[in-house]
Parts: C-alpha cells; sequence; structure tokens
C-alpha cells in the first residue's frame, strides 16, 4: 500500500496511462478491423444517413441535424458530447473515408442526431459525400482532463485541495460539525440519519445506498437542506443518465436546477431545464441572435472588399454581443440552486473560476477516482453516493484492473474513513426471499424489506425466485468475439419458453390491465442481441411488446422490473465462467426483480464458483 496519498495518486496516474494506451490502440484496431455491419449492430456507427437543416443554434456552435434510415431499431451509443467522424463509405471495396474535421455530438434520440460542426465549411465535405455515414471517435478529451485533475491535486500545496487529499487518503481527520438531529418523519430511520451526516460533515460523506434503499430519495432531501445552508450546490454523476435521474427528481421537488448538456431521454420536461433551452428562452435572446447573425453577414461583406469600417463595426457588434452573452449567462446561473452536469461536464468553459460549497456525486462506485477529482477541484466539500457492491467502473486494460485503477475514490474512502459512511437499510423494491441473499452476501445481512415489499408476488404461492437448470439441455456456449462475449442459443430459446409459460400462467388480460413490467437480462451483448431476434419472431409476445426489455446487466442499471430473467450463458466442462466472475454485476441483476426472479444456467459450469454455489443451494432451499 503507498506510504502516502501523493505516491497513491502517482501510481493512479501511471495505471490511467496504462488505460489509455490500451482503449486507444483497441479503439484504433476496431475501427480498422471491424466491418462496417458490425460497427452498426454495435451501435458505434449510423450508416446510412441523410442530411437536413444546418444552423447556428443558441450557443452560436453551427450545427447540422443527421438521421439515420436503416437499422432503426438496434440500439446506440451516441449521447452529449461524444466526438464523432463522418465519413464516406466506398462499397465497392467496402471500406470508409473519414472526413478531415472534427465533430461532436450536441444532441441525440432514437434516430435524429446534431451535431456540432467547426464551421459551415465543413458542410461542403458533407454534401459531397456520396454515402454518408458517421461513427465515434476516440474520447482523447476524458482523459485529458482526467491527467489535469490528477496533477492538480499532486501539485497543489496548502489549498483545500491539498486538504481534500489528505483526508480521502492519509491520516488527516474528516471534521465534522456537531448540531442536534433533524427529524424527517417522511424518511426512515437510516435514511434520516444520512441526511444529518451529510449536513454535519465539514470534508466528505458517504451515502451507501444498496439496491432499493432509496438512495435518491435521501440524495434530494440532502441537497434541499443543504440549499438551505447554501445558495447553490453542483451535483455531478458518471453519465448522462444519472444525471438525468437526479436532475429530474429534484425538479420534480420544485428545486430550480440548470442541467449542463443535454439528456439522454429527450422529452420537453427534461430539456425544459437545459442550459442550451434556457438560454433560447431568455427575453435577452433574439437581440443577441440578431447581433450575431449581424457579425455573421458583416463577415461575409468583409471578405468581398476589406474595409476599416466594416473591422470597426465587426468589433464593435462582438464586443457588445459578448457582453450581453455573459449578462444571459450571469443571469440563468443566479436563478438555478443546483448546476448539474457530468464529471467531466464540470471542466465546462461554463463553470470557469466558479466555486461550490458542496459537491454532490452520485452514482460514485461507477466513476474511476480521476474523473470525480475534475468535479471536486469546484468544491469545497464532498459527499459521494452510490453502492460499491454493484457496477463497477468499466477498466479496459487488465493490468491497469490489476494495479488498482478499478478501485474508487468512494471505495478507498470507505476503507480509511468509515465513520464517514451512512449505510441505507431498508429496502422497498423487492420480495424479502430476492433480498435476503444479496443482504447475506453483500451487505452482512443488514438489509430489512419494508412491510409493504416483503411478500410481495404476482401469483399465489409463487416461489419468488427459480433456477432452471440448463445442464441437461444441450446448451452449448459459442465464443463470438471479444467484446461481444459469447452466445448460448438453446439457453436463449429456453429462456423465452420458461417466459411464455410464466405470462401463461398469470394470463393475458392481467398483465395487460396492470401493466405488469419483464426485464430479460444477460452478462453478454451477444446472447442479448440473440434474444432480441428471438423475441421480435415470436407472436406471443406482440401484445406484450412495450412491457418487454432486454439488455445486458449496465443497461439495467438503477432499473426495476415486477419480473426479471437472467439468461447466464456459460455452459463449458472446465468451469470457466469469465465475466461472471465479477459478481457485482450479478447483485445489480438479481436485484433488479420486484416479484419474480427465473435464472437460466448450467449449474454443473456455474456452482464451481462459491458464489453461485451459495445462491443455487439457497434457491433450491426456496423451492423445497
Amino acid at each position: 500500500m503507498p506510504s502516502s496519498p501523493l505516491l497513491e495518486l502517482q501510481r493512479q496516474y501511471e495505471l490511467l496511462e496504462m488505460e489509455y494506451d490500451c482503449e486507444k490502440k483497441a479503439f484504433l484496431q476496431q475501427q480498422d478491423s471491424i466491418s462496417l455491419d458490425k460497427k452498426i449492430n454495435r451501435g458505434t456507427c449510423w450508416y446510412p444517413l441523410t442530411v437536413g437543416r444546418s444552423y447556428y443554434n443558441s450557443l452560436n456552435q453551427y450545427v447540422v441535424e443527421v438521421f439515420r434510415t436503416d437499422h432503426l431499431d438496434t440500439d446506440h451509443r451516441f449521447e452529449f458530447g461524444r466526438p464523432v467522424m463522418f465519413f464516406d463509405a466506398d462499397m465497392e471495396h467496402v471500406k470508409i473515408h473519414p472526413l478531415n474535421f472534427p465533430a461532436t455530438v450536441n444532441y441525440v434520440d432514437e434516430n435524429r442526431m446534431v451535431v456540432i460542426l467547426p464551421g459551415p465549411e465543413a458542410m461542403a465535405q458533407l454534401n459531397e459525400a456520396m454515402r454518408l455515414g458517421i461513427q465515434l471517435s476516440f474520447d482523447e478529451n476524458v482523459f485529458k482532463l482526467m491527467f489535469a485533475s490528477l496533477r492538480a491535486v499532486m501539485t497543489d500545496k496548502n489549498g483545500r485541495l491539498s486538504e481534500l487529499r489528505d483526508i480521502f487518503h492519509g491520516m488527516r481527520p474528516a471534521g465534522e460539525l456537531t448540531f442536534a438531529p433533524m427529524r424527517f418523519p417522511w424518511l426512515n430511520a437510516t435514511q434520516e440519519n444520512a441526511v444529518n451526516k451529510v449536513l454535519r460533515a465539514k470534508d466528505v460523506a458517504i451515502v451507501h445506498g444498496p439496491p432499493g434503499t432509496g438512495k435518491t430519495t435521501t440524495l434530494v432531501e440532502a441537497i434541499y437542506e443543504t440549499l438551505h445552508r447554501e445558495n447553490q450546490v453542483l451535483v455531478c454523476a458518471q453519465s448522462n443518465m444519472a444525471v438525468d435521474w437526479i436532475a429530474e427528481q429534484l425538479t420534480d421537488r420544485g428545486i430550480p436546477v440548470l442541467r449542463l448538456g443535454n439528456p439522454v431521454r429527450v422529452n420537453d420536461k427534461m430539456l425544459s431545464f437545459t442550459y442550451e433551452r434556457r438560454f433560447e428562452a431568455h427575453p435577452d435572446y433574439p437581440l443577441l441572435h440578431s447581433m450575431r447573425r449581424a457579425i455573421r453577414q458583416l463577415y461575409e461583406t468583409r471578405k468581398k472588399g476589406r474595409t476599416e469600417a466594416v473591422r470597426q463595426k465587426i468589433n464593435s457588434l462582438r464586443d457588445r454581443a459578448e457582453e450581453l452573452e455573459l449578462r444571459i449567462q450571469e443571469s440563468l446561473f443566479n436563478e438555478a440552486r443546483v448546476i448539474a452536469c457530468t464529471l467531466t461536464g464540470a471542466a465546462s468553459k461554463l463553470l470557469f473560476r466558479r466555486r461550490f460549497g458542496t459537491l454532490f456525486i452520485d452514482e460514485a462506485a461507477q466513476a474511476l477516482e480521476a474523473a470525480c477529482w475534475i468535479a471536486i477541484r469546484k468544491a469545497n466539500r464532498v459527499v459521494l453516493a452510490g453502492d460499491h457492491c454493484q457496477l463497477p467502473p468499466v477498466i479496459t486494460c487488465y493490468e491497469a484492473l490489476k494495479g488498482g485503477l478499478g478501485e474508487t475514490l468512494m471505495q478507498k474512502i470507505v476503507r480509511n474513513k468509515p465513520g464517514c459512511v451512512s449505510l441505507l437499510k431498508i429496502q422497498y423494491r423487492m420480495h424479502d426471499a430476492i433480498m435476503r441473499f444479496s443482504s447475506d452476501w453483500f451487505y452482512h445481512g443488514e438489509l430489512q424489506s419494508a412491510s409493504e415489499v416483503r411478500h410481495r408476488s404476482i401469483l399465489d404461492f409463487d416461489t419468488p425466485m427459480t433456477w432452471v437448470n440448463t445442464e441437461l439441455s444441450d446448451a452449448e456456449e459459442e465464443f463470438v468475439e471479444r467484446s461481444f462475449g459469447r452466445v448460448n442459443k438453446a439457453e436463449a430459446e429456453l429462456t423465452l419458453q420458461q417466459l411464455e409459460a410464466y405470462l401463461t400462467k398469470i394470463g393475458k388480460q392481467r398483465i395487460l390491465d396492470e401493466r405488469i413490467d419483464i426485464g430479460i437480462i444477460s452478462p453478454y451483448q451477444a446472447q442479448v442481441q440473440y434474444l432480441r431476434r428471438l423475441l421480435k419472431g415470436r407472436s406471443f409476445f406482440t401484445p406484450y411488446k412495450h412491457l418487454i426489455s432486454v439488455n445486458t446487466v449496465d443497461g439495467f442499471q438503477g432499473q426495476e422490473r415486477d419480473v426479471i430473467i437472467i439468461s447466464l450463458v456459460r455452459s463449458n466442462e472446465k468451469g470457466e465462467i469469465g465475466f461472471l466472475n465479477d459478481l457485482r454485476r450479478m447483485n445489480v441483476a438479481i436485484t433488479r426483480a420486484r416479484m419474480k426472479l427465473i435464472i437460466l444456467g448450467n449449474a454443473a459450469t456455474l456452482t464451481r464458483h462459491p458464489f453461485y454455489k451459495q445462491l443455487f443451494d439457497y434457491i433450491s432451499t426456496l423451492d423445497a
């Protein structure tokens, strides 16, 4: 173990360099070696594209609308802020020719994307392309921001950053205020304790929220109460989706939120509190818009004949436009009580020189430590919320993972400063039997089920958890490729058979009337795609299409369903389970179910691992 905070952070820096090299190399290799069809199926590419209108948006960025016209049902990985590359496809030689300009996603929904271009000159290349497509680029900027944040933390001498560094990683104690506990009758005792711990913390507090324990409810309450003491707070999360969720909950509570960046779920409610939409709605915006348009027209005039008078007019208008833009920006920030963005979004120039009394980081257990420091640089104290027994950060480089890059800042503070941690212990999601296994294995048996969910079920005398052993069904795994994982076609067929049988027991009318929802989960993307294809071809499931979702474990993070069915895929004589060794992912998978959990897996393969052996034995006792 490193002997000082500086050595620990230096080690983090070196591991992050390894991860950067590994990710970039893998990305470039895939771009060169993977076919266009595979990129499309993986959701990293749209092809073919049609081009819509191009214009200057409210933030004076030149943007273009593009639409995909094929593979409309394929999930994609495009989201706000991701760098992208346009290309022209040569179908005769099955090659792509990159268009030589940078571009960034500004807004995306299912089949429409708005992309920021360097300027109107890039449109000429788009218009000349014969077979236009777009694909994700390697995100250099995220790594640059993380490296810069680690350097800043290591080099800070006597500032607040160095104090927090020494508290998080060293022997320096975390400070705490003393006052009588506040009462929140609408919260349970552990949630109330967590809010009080947040309010007392001078430096850091952690809200540890296992599945279904109301972590978001607790966090919203803590933010609400903090705003009685501070004028404004910064709220961040690793992903845009997590930022959307907490921002929506805060808005529903009546707290004015300013969301930097665009949401994943694109609707009027989510867009209404974004910076871009608010900027556009400001009373002074029409004047700014007309000034910007006049500046662009003057530039065109200047190109035709360079006169001193035109140059002076441009400069004068530009100064007035910048002044007005800053006034609008200040007005929007002054109205907001919460500024919400991703961790990397905290480096936005909009937040330049802004500081916050408190930073709240949601889903902190999914974020690399270096990413957390990007936002921490802007705050005096930090509240982390999440669950380090659920999904970890995604690490590509095995050596970096082995070296400890995957251990998050939240985990380190939980270990070094246990007095700062509040564990939420009452869960409101699952039947008690589903919760009990997770509680015993991951949370030292400390979780309890709220009375209203303890015995919840769909059918009378139903067994809440079932393991369907595929050992004797000729269900064999097949390797597809490294990043896509494995597929088990026979097990996929069995999965849908099991689901059909269970839905038949419930009855069609009841499912539709009560909107009983179902999630089908597999750890492997290849199995997810195969299950989706099978599902689409089965007429039995057509009436329930809007109630059934199929996704990976990561895709179901933060969600829940009445019925969850899990296809574990692995089936081999050696007992190799690969990806399934990450038990935190299994914790997420099994705790998505409210009332019924069905697991399909080869017991002979899986039960060589003590976790799956104990899970199999536990479920067997429920069936007895």
